[in-house]
């Protein structure tokens, strides 16, 4: 046999070193058709606190709008307030009412719950 490198087996003329495969780049993971969530908990505090402030602009002006001064009675007690600031006390009471029968339910189903 001839010492020729055309006739040389393929194993020795492979002996260069070889460079490690290239790794791939980086990629996105497909996309599933759905929007990436950008929701979150500081974003949600901000939307409340935007929407309470335009609630209380509301307020402010109905109650600057309604400064006629009527009575309001309550068994005994007598007062003097503006009709804005009647309605407005009126409200809270009605929602602090609601809180406190909502507050008893919930209390009864975790009672449920737990036996």
């Amino acid at each position: 046999m001839s010492t020729n490198a055309e006739h040389e087996p393929e194993a020795s003329r492979r002996q260069e070193p070889t460079a490690p495969p290239p790794t791939p780049p980086a990629t996105k993971p497909p996309m599933t058709g759905e929007k990436p969530s950008i929701s979150s908990r500081t974003g949600y505090a901000w939307v409340g606190l935007v929407v309470g402030t335009l609630i209380m602009i509301v307020l402010l002006i109905f109650i600057l709008q309604n400064l006629e001064t009527i009575q309001v009675s309550l068994f005994f007690w007598e007062f003097h307030l503006p009709i804005g600031v009647a309605v407005l006390l009126s409200v809270i009471c009605g929602a602090l009412v609601m809180a406190l029968v909502g507050g008893m339910r919930i209390l009864q189903l975790r009672r449920a719950a737990k036996h």
